[in-house]
């Protein structure tokens, strides 16, 4: 990558957008459902100008092609987009409108998996001869397979076999040759390190300045589930705690980063829950002396998958907007996540829930609601980043 460019995405603001749930969704729906609510590319081009002066320059967004789920990780096209969301013209679109707005895009890439609604995965269950039956992991065909974690819903691909393997590196650089200027690359613990060097090497082949963001996260994920995972020297050791210094280190050389699950797990232990800054910077420096200078650590306070930062501080905003400054004093980039910047509230953990609990944090975007303190806050923090 080109030094200029990466040095770019190192002081970056990220803002990440989870489409459906951003803008031009119809507020009459019951939010709380796993369904759509109508949230789309277009919303999202009509908020570049609030996302210009929020001040990010980059931003973040969710899966968006063919799919079955409103949050777009269970895909049924990697080659299309989903009409929910629009068509290849409106990501053409958002692709030129961001760059006008001098803000660089990047999307979320799912390659481990696909839904079981996808017609290869379809065919391969109907017919123990067809093709693509080797395109996926059948420990007794038709009805058992590895899978993501133990979602039955999401198939894993055997990203081993040329042909799979192929179509999965063809659709990135589908979506790459568009203009995006970067992947956020889902569970990456998944498919093999070998695959992602050769996926690497073969994007960069491409664009030499696309950046890649690997995401190794180990939270939740239980032994029986070990199976599924193909990252080297996978350890038990792994499992204890929701990250692991050496799990994050393992991408190195092969990504130009990773999301920061270490800097959260500090922020969230020493801040929401005992207010130590103290702790917190000592922690961190520690942190950041086991890695490379050329390796980025991605930083955010919460994402999609976990309770909002504002909601484990018990909804203390002195403690929030600590954590947001220690979070802004960092030398690394930083990613938000849409709604934390605007105060949006959370009422239940995700934890509490048998099922779709994630929705809790995945509520539609507070446009009317907007938490003017919190707003200003930020604005402040990224205009000081930005000049320091």
């Amino acid at each position: 990558m080109d030094k200029k460019n990466k040095d770019c995405f190192k002081n970056s603001i990220i803002y990440q957008i989870l489409i459906d749930r951003f803008n031009g969704f119809k507020s009459d729906k019951n939010w709380e459902k796993p369904e759509f609510l109508g949230g789309n590319i277009k919303g999202i081009i009509d908020k570049l100008p609030y996302l210009k002066e929020l001040g990010i320059d980059v931003i973040w967004i969710s899966p968006f092609y063919k799919t079955n789920q409103y949050h777009g990780y269970h895909i049924t096209d990697f080659f299309e987009v989903d009409p929910h969301f629009g068509n290849k013209k409106d990501i053409e679109k958002l692709i030129q409108k961001t760059h006008e707005y001098d803000i660089k895009i990047i999307a979320d890439f799912v390659p481990n998996h696909c839904s079981s609604e996808h017609p290869f995965f379809k065919d391969a269950q109907k017919n123990k001869k067809n093709k693509y039956k080797k395109w996926f992991y059948f420990t007794k065909w038709p009805d058992k397979y590895l899978c993501f974690l133990s979602i039955n819903e999401l198939p894993k691909i055997n990203l081993d076999f040329p042909e799979a393997k192929e179509h999965i590196i063809k659709s990135a650089i589908f979506w790459e040759k568009l203009g995006f200027d970067g992947f956020r690359l889902d569970h990456v613990i998944g498919p093999s390190n070998k695959f992602w060097k050769d996926f690497s090497k073969r994007i960069k082949k491409q664009n030499p300045n696309f950046i890649l963001i690997g995401e190794a996260w180990m939270k939740g994920i239980k032994f029986n589930e070990l199976k599924t995972i193909k990252v080297r020297k996978k350890t038990i050791k792994w499992l204890i705690g929701d990250s692991s210094e050496s799990l994050l280190k393992e991408y190195y050389n092969i990504f130009d980063g990773v999301l920061d699950f270490k800097f959260q797990e500090i922020l969230r232990d020493n801040i929401a829950k005992k207010n130590s800054g103290k702790n917190t910077k000592l922690e961190l420096s520690k942190h950041y002396k086991k890695y490379p200078k050329d390796y980025y650590l991605f930083n955010f306070l919460d994402n999609h998958d976990m309770n909002r930062f504002l909601f484990e501080c018990g909804n203390d905003k002195e403690k929030f907007l600590k954590a947001v400054k220690i979070q802004f004093s960092t030398n690394q980039p930083i990613i938000i996540y849409n709604g934390t910047e605007t105060g949006l509230k959370q009422d239940r953990s995700i934890w509490e829930f048998k099922e779709h609990g994630d929705i809790q944090v995945r509520k539609p975007m507070n446009w009317h609601d907007i938490d003017k303190e919190i707003f200003s806050f930020y604005k402040s923090e990224i205009k000081k980043k930005k000049n320091k």
